[in-house]
């Protein structure tokens, strides 16, 4: 899209709406109830991944069944996220922001209450739909509570909580399951739900009046047959032989039909979308998703893997496991505020490619490092590189897809930068997951073939006393840890595949636009 073309829709989307950017006292109160909402988001996501062994074990409840209680969650707020704009503009942004953290809140409570895993599966379906309109209506949020001039902090601090709570969510919740009961998991969120409740509901401003209008049922309907369908095929495939199964087959046929059916309508169909697939013209947004695509599949990718190998055969403990993420997490609390600054100086761009350059290396260094005698600080190094890679991307991202659109398209803009970052992980676990399973099959064949009675160490293993089982116990547990591996080094070889989609993005018209942070 040109610039003359955007011209005559930004003027006529940008005149209804007021300034509702915010100074002093007032700024502050805004900025910490929308951080303490977005983290509350943000911490849900991967401080239950700690918890569930612990839940499924508490509940009576198989590995299959269990695995439900993250699944639902994701299914529901992966669906909602798209409709967040038209969300804001049917109820007001303030009324819509508010309502998700009262819903958030209330069912985080339920879900600590929950003596049953069927109530826990559908208390996660409700708290889901509330939470996952949260992030993206934050980021637009913070955008118009600073002056335009400062949208690289305003991003940096929404990348905090974006960045920060996924990233904190595993230490957190090896404390708790450790030291207290699974249910402070969700009844963590209530102090902060009430928090940013409060001082919204008091404080916030609507840059533009409710818009009421006919509802787009069908789009709607269709959106949710294709993230829902495509969530559950992404989750449940690996644990079903994916094709081979019935269900998956199936799942992915209506998953294929129901998303042409609903570009198609979307663009073609009605006059009113239900989500305005038009900002693809955009190609900072085009290219910003995909970014934001391959950032979701690095960052939840080892979020998702390096627990189990930790927790698994390496046989930490669920704290010391979280802890790890804290030296992720250190590089990425000094460097993002930093990064923000210079984004408004230096082509946002290279920050984006070094970036993704460094997570690469970081996940390499992390697989090169991955035996059976692997320890906590034996990880340190190539995670504080992936850190300092994270901290690189979320602002640049943020700044050079938002810098190329009005206010007006910003919340359509962060929407699909943050759906593509929650599809990234959802893709990313369910690769991960058949790396996984494939590279332990093969490893252990290798190490079985290998492992025969005119092996020497294996004379000796017999000899001092060691039993068949315990052998093959071994070799299970050596093929587990090499699987691992790999799959990290898959994380890295997709982080360096995507990095020259970078220079897809336009270039400023002078390095950093007219964004400026400081002030």
């Amino acid at each position: 899209m040109t610039p003359a073309e955007t011209k005559p829709a930004q003027a006529a989307g940008d005149s209804a709406r007021q300034d509702v950017t915010e100074h002093g006292l007032r700024r502050v109160l805004i900025v910490t109830g929308v951080m303490a909402a977005s983290l509350m988001q943000t911490l849900d996501s991967t401080i239950t991944n700690v918890a569930l062994p612990t839940i499924q074990g508490n509940l009576g409840a198989s590995i299959d069944e269990g695995t439900w209680v993250v699944t639902a969650y994701t299914i529901a707020a992966i669906i909602v996220i798209p409709l967040t704009p038209w969300l804001q503009n049917r109820f007001g942004r303030k009324n819509y922001f508010v309502t998700s953290i009262v819903g958030f809140t209330l069912a985080s409570v339920a879900c600590g209450a929950a003596d049953n895993l069927t109530f826990l599966i559908g208390s996660r379906v409700v708290q889901g739909a509330f939470g996952g309109g949260l992030l993206a209506t934050a980021q637009a949020i913070l955008r118009d509570t600073f002056p335009p001039k400062q949208l690289g902090i305003s991003q940096a601090i929404f990348a905090l909580g974006a960045i920060m709570g996924p990233t904190l969510g595993p230490p957190l919740g090896g404390i708790i399951v450790d030291n207290a009961s699974w249910n402070w998991c969700f009844d963590i969120n209530i102090a902060p739900g009430i928090l940013s409740t409060v001082i919204l509901y008091m404080l916030l401003r609507d840059p533009s009046k409710p818009r009421s209008g006919p509802i787009d049922f069908v789009g709607l309907a269709l959106l949710a047959c294709t993230l829902g369908t495509l969530q559950y095929v992404l989750t449940e495939g690996e644990r079903h032989s994916w094709l081979s199964d019935d269900t998956i087959a199936t799942m992915t046929g209506i998953c294929v039909v129901s998303s042409i059916s609903f570009v198609l309508y979307e663009l073609f169909g009605t006059r009113v979308p239900i989500v305005d697939l038009r900002i693809f013209r955009n190609r900072s947004v085009a290219a910003g998703s995909l970014l934001a695509l391959a950032l979701g599949i690095a960052l939840f990718g080892s979020t998702y893997t390096l627990p189990q190998l930790t927790q698994g055969p390496l046989g930490f403990t669920p704290t010391l496991s979280g802890n790890l993420f804290i030296l992720r997490a250190v590089p990425i609390a000094v460097f993002t505020l930093f990064i923000a600054r210079l984004t408004g100086i230096i082509d946002p761009r290279w920050f984006l490619g070094l970036g993704f350059i460094l997570i690469a290396a970081g996940s390499a260094m992390q697989a090169l490092v991955t035996t059976y005698v692997s320890t906590f600080w034996t990880f340190a190094a190539s995670l504080i590189v992936v850190g300092i890679g994270t901290s690189l991307l979320f602002v640049p991202i943020s700044v050079a897809v938002l810098g190329a659109t009005t206010p007006a398209e910003g919340p359509k803009a962060g929407a699909m930068v943050n759906l593509a970052t929650q599809l990234g992980g959802s893709i990313s676990v369910a690769l991960l997951d058949v790396v996984i399973d494939q590279r332990q099959t093969f490893h252990s064949e290798v190490l079985g073939a290998n492992a025969t009675a005119a092996s020497i160490p294996v004379q000796q293993f017999f000899a001092h006393g060691g039993s068949a089982s315990q052998l093959s116990a071994i070799v299970n547990g050596q093929a587990a840890i090499l699987a691992f591996a790999d799959a990290t080094f898959v994380i890295a070889l997709v982080a360096l595949l995507f990095t020259p989609l970078v220079f897809l993005m336009r270039k400023p018209a002078k390095a950093g636009g007219p964004v400026e942070v400081g002030g």
